[in-house]
């Protein structure tokens, strides 16, 4: 009850009165004719059945033996073995094509009318993921190798998986290319997890990588938890987005990577920066530290929520000291874990992602512009590594745009009805896109937080249109990684993957890049719905 008074006295009656009647992302057939409203009835009548079939290829592939999306990981002690069965590369890439087409279908008819997933789905795919092997990439070898030279007494910042104990150590010697030299490019608290998993796990890689997916279920369970009280009254958005939906739940949690740590982590922050009291910025702060010393790309969440909690005193016509004091608070609970974990860490904690910094990804624009300014197109004009920091100075200003243009897209709430913390989410979520869908450098699971926030800005029409964008960016990157390992593929495979990562995908995201700064260059004047989920909504 305090609750929806809180709200009540942030919204006036008539704004409330506005936004129950026009609810653009939950009645979308209310004028609809009969027959439009039959036929969006019987699409919506298929969203179980493929998003069904999505979630059972995508536990299938996981629960078979090695391939091309599952590394080997030896004996299997204590921890659930695979099948007794092996699919050929073309056999296991064409099932989780399949996967993820059908899931981004059923995930974008599920945004018309989502209805809060029951209790069994949820315990059926948490039990479904614990007993798979993590498949579509080798990341999770690397997980375990970390760990385990840390547990050692060793430096994961600085020794290669591949050099420790001479190449016999009975985990790291079965860490899977292209990581088997690669030292460290996680932060302090991650590895401080990935030891735990190693000393649970001990001498068995298949035990170690359990143990981890054992944590990363449940931090996918707690994200629900978290995004229900960040969203409290859009329940059914918050489980089409997170809970059911196949493009997250297949790369972030059945590829069990660590961003999905980072991810919920701020969703928690942000949790509490809706709180009043100062004590809970603080926590905001804090919580925001440990997601930077998990990713140090966590660090956008901050300047995103000192921005917000400045720009709503502005708006609401709060205090500018108090907004002053409040952000001085975030950036204190944020240095009170951050600067200690790094310290302990020590000077080479960041040396590997300095060294690989300046990757570009083969499925972004990036890669193709890149290749022509260095190549026949406007070679020998940039001397030495002139070519990727020129790359690099363009993708910055593209985010900024891409970023603006989300923004506007969104719209900004009004004067006096934003509620407290609503502006740290559009801004952490607008930057969080803009980031995933135009770094140089991205893969699939770096959009995590994006399908995190989506739920607190699907009230009015921006924000379905940019679910619809991400869904298309997120389809495309994720078919681009298909199957997942660098090896095991045959060269038919290879070659189809490969084509796709190179010629399909960034075509696809130059075209995301294009439709959001049409929208918001035609845009009108008007201002949308702010995010506030606290308010009452039709069924969702």
């Amino acid at each position: 009850m305090a609750r929806q008074a809180l709200a009540t006295r942030h919204a006036p009656a008539a704004r409330q009165d506005v936004r129950v009647a026009r609810p653009a992302a939950t009645e979308p057939a209310r004028a609809e004719p009969a027959s439009g409203r039959r036929r969006a009835s019987r699409l919506e009548s298929l969203v179980p059945w493929l998003l069904g079939a999505s979630f059972a290829l995508l536990i299938l592939v996981g629960v078979l033996g090695d391939s091309a999306a599952t590394p080997p990981l030896g004996p299997h002690g204590w921890a659930p073995g695979a099948l007794p069965w092996s699919p050929g590369s073309g056999l296991v890439s064409g099932g989780l094509a399949a996967a993820y087409v059908l899931g981004g279908v059923g995930l974008a008819l599920n945004l018309r009318a989502p209805r809060p997933v029951p209790t069994r789905i949820l315990a059926i795919l948490g039990v479904g993921a614990l007993l798979t092997r993590p498949f579509g990439s080798a990341d999770h070898t690397n997980y375990a190798a970390y760990g385990r030279i840390l547990g050692a007494g060793g430096n994961p910042w600085t020794e290669s998986p591949i050099a420790w104990a001479g190449g016999h150590d009975p985990v790291t010697s079965l860490v899977q290319p292209p990581w088997q030299e690669t030292p460290s490019v996680y932060g302090p608290v991650a590895t401080i997890l990935q030891w735990a998993a190693a000393g649970i796990g001990g001498d068995n890689l298949r035990q170690i990588v359990w143990v981890w997916q054992c944590l990363i279920v449940l931090v996918w369970l707690a994200g629900r938890w978290l995004m229900r009280r960040l969203f409290p009254d859009r329940p059914g958005f918050v489980d089409a987005l997170w809970t059911v939906n196949p493009l997250l739940f297949g790369t972030g949690v059945l590829g069990v990577h660590v961003d999905l740590l980072a991810t919920v982590l701020t969703v928690g922050a942000l949790v509490l920066l809706r709180r009043a009291w100062v004590g809970a910025t603080v926590a905001a702060g804090l919580i925001i530290g440990a997601a930077i010393a998990v990713k140090v790309t966590a660090g956008v969440v901050l300047l995103a929520a000192v921005i917000g909690v400045v720009m709503e005193a502005r708006r609401t016509r709060a205090g500018l000291a108090g907004a002053v004091w409040r952000a001085a608070a975030l950036v204190l609970g944020a240095a009170l874990v951050a600067l200690p974990a790094h310290l302990w860490a020590g000077a080479h904690v960041y040396d590997q992602l300095g060294r690989s910094r300046r990757a570009i990804s083969l499925a972004t624009p990036w890669r193709k512009v890149y290749e022509w300014i260095s190549g026949e197109g406007i070679g020998g004009l940039f001397a030495g590594d002139g070519e990727r920091s020129a790359v690099f100075a363009a993708a910055c200003v593209l985010c900024v745009v891409l970023a603006l243009a989300a923004w506007r897209v969104l719209g900004r709430p009004p004067a006096g009805t934003a509620t407290r913390g609503d502006v740290a989410i559009v801004l952490t979520l607008v930057l969080s896109f803009a980031y995933a869908a135009g770094a140089p450098y991205a893969l699939p699971w770096y959009d995590q937080l994006v399908w995190a926030l989506l739920p607190g800005v699907l009230a009015g029409s921006g924000g379905l249109l940019l679910a619809r964008l991400q869904i298309v960016r997120s389809m495309a990157m994720t078919l681009a990684y298909v199957p997942g390992r660098v090896i095991g593929m045959s060269a038919s495979v290879e070659a189809l993957s490969l084509g796709f990562r190179r010629n399909v995908a960034p075509v696809a995201a130059a075209v995301v890049w294009a439709v959001l700064v049409w929208l918001a260059a035609r845009r009108p004047g008007t201002r949308p719905e702010p995010p506030d989920p606290r308010t009452a909504h039709p069924r969702t």
